[in-house]
């Protein structure tokens, strides 16, 4: 084959496993060579219908649906760019992605309707008539590993979002440094419940899974009675999750009953896992294979094999196989162990930049190719990196750096806490202090000055907030992760 990217690869599987099934949906299977075809389909369509070729750029605005995986491999068929939409934007903040994507065509998933949106659409109706009409006859167009595969939108949580540019050969090496730590074999069950418009739930289970020609279960969306019904009846043996979708599962009534003994990988990512919620899962006899990354990095940059889970419990792990990471200190100079340093992050994963945002690239990547994340990171004497927090999100106390995350995990072993999340307050005499935001556990009782005490001995005086209150949930984003702006500007003041 001529085209050695993404797109390829369901013809790639079809070829070698045809009958396996590829997806499950709302109770509905297509087999490999079933799911070839409908994505020869829909991309002789888009081609032929549409007009679109080699680096157009083209928009899925749906919750995970076949609609969706099989939109992402046709653009790549065509050596088109996959521009993934977060389902929770407001539709200003959707019209100035697809405006600054410039995206030739909208592919509607089954719950949406496009009002409002600019530029040219494909309704769910419609989507279902351009497969009827496509052909399955092969399409072979040349695309290479440094072409652009798709625009993953960040979350602007610093501004306007920008879009990480990322190759197929950034997606291919993320999937090798994948199945180099976590031994997926051709008969898994991979349940996708977080959203696929997050990396994540894109590049670290649908691509590795259907590259291992094993079963993808979708799901529009993350519920926990649901989760149990379908590890029990489907038999899922692989699922990717936040930590407060796993915490969700194990505060169930459900979590002593549930038979989960099918389940061989639970991969967990997107913020740092507190350890009470990691040893809730090892007495169950699971281990979270944990890791630490970002869109930028497609999106491994560390990696925690289950091997050494229990002894280095809490850290993101060593650099993943083909990726490096170093810890930087404010100086400019290598941190020590034990010392907070910014991670970089340097490999074949590594996005070429922002799409049309060359002074943000400039800011973050440097000339030879290591990625500047933001993210404070720690490591032991064995190079196992702990993740502390954003380098936004570190209070300066008196002069004292403290780290959110080592407070919330603190917090998290107190029987009475559900969530917990740890930010920064003004204060005439420290400059910053802390300001503990709880969510109790459904019965618990518990007092502000109680759990402050809890704190006592565990952490450092400097490093006990000052104030704790509680609330009756955490914001998150679509997949789950803790928002700490809208805490700052409701309980900051």
């Amino acid at each position: 084959m001529r085209n050695q990217g993404i797109g390829s690869w369901p013809a790639r599987r079809a070829r070698m496993t045809p009958d396996r099934i590829a997806i499950t949906y709302a109770g509905r299977h297509h087999t490999y060579r079933e799911f070839r075809d409908r994505v020869y389909r829909l991309a002789s369509r888009l081609s032929v219908g549409h007009g679109v070729g080699r680096g157009d750029r083209v928009a899925f605005l749906g919750a995970n649906q076949p609609a969706l995986v099989e939109t992402f491999f046709a653009a790549g068929l065509l050596g088109a760019v996959f521009v993934p939409l977060n389902t929770r934007l407001a539709v200003p903040e959707l019209r100035f992605i697809l405006h600054d994507a410039e995206a030739a065509l909208l592919v509607l998933g089954e719950e949406r309707d496009g009002d409002g949106l600019p530029g040219r659409h494909v309704t769910a109706a419609g989507y279902e008539e351009l497969i009827a009409a496509g052909s399955t006859e092969p399409i072979d167009e040349p695309v290479a590993q440094d072409d652009v595969c798709l625009i993953m939108y960040t979350s602007g949580t610093t501004g306007r979002p920008k879009g990480a540019m990322l190759t197929h050969g950034n997606l291919t090496w993320n999937t090798v440094n994948l199945l180099v730590d976590v031994p997926l074999a051709h008969d898994e069950v991979t349940l996708i419940s977080a959203p696929m418009f997050h990396i994540a739930a894109l590049a670290q289970t649908l691509i590795p899974t259907v590259l291992k020609g094993g079963r993808v279960i979708l799901e529009p969306s993350f519920g926990v009675a649901r989760t149990f019904d379908l590890i029990e009846a489907e038999r899922v043996t692989v699922m990717f999750g936040v930590p407060s979708m796993f915490a969700f599962l194990a505060q169930s009534p459900r979590w002593a009953g549930a038979d989960l003994s099918s389940l061989r990988h639970l991969l967990c990512g997107g913020a740092p896992v507190p350890e009470p919620l990691i040893r809730t899962y090892q007495e169950r006899g699971l281990t979270f294979l944990q890791g630490y990354g970002m869109t930028e990095t497609s999106p491994g940059a560390l990696f925690l094999a289950a091997e050494h889970s229990v002894a280095k419990a809490g850290t993101a792990g060593v650099p993943c196989f083909f990726s490096d990471v170093r810890l930087v200190a404010p100086d400019g100079s290598p941190a020590a162990p034990g010392e907070p340093g910014e991670v970089y992050v340097q490999g074949p994963n590594v996005m070429p930049g922002y799409w049309r945002r060359p002074e943000e690239t400039a800011k973050v990547l440097s000339e030879d190719g290591w990625f500047r994340s933001g993210d404070v990171g720690v490591a032991d004497a064995d190079g196992y990196v702990r993740i502390s927090d954003r380098i936004t999100d570190v209070i300066i106390s008196g002069g004292e750096n403290v780290y959110p995350a080592e407070v919330e995990s603190a917090l998290y072993e107190h029987p009475g806490v559900a969530e917990c999340a740890v930010i920064g307050v003004p204060d005439d005499r420290w400059g910053e202090v802390g300001k503990a935001l709880v969510v109790l556990r459904p019965g618990a009782a518990a007092g502000a000055d109680e759990m402050l005490k809890h704190l006592d001995g565990r952490l450092a005086r400097y490093k006990i907030p000052k104030y704790l209150e509680f609330v009756p949930e955490l914001p998150k984003n679509a997949a789950g992760k803790l928002l700490k702006a809208p805490l700052r500007k409701l309980y900051g003041g």
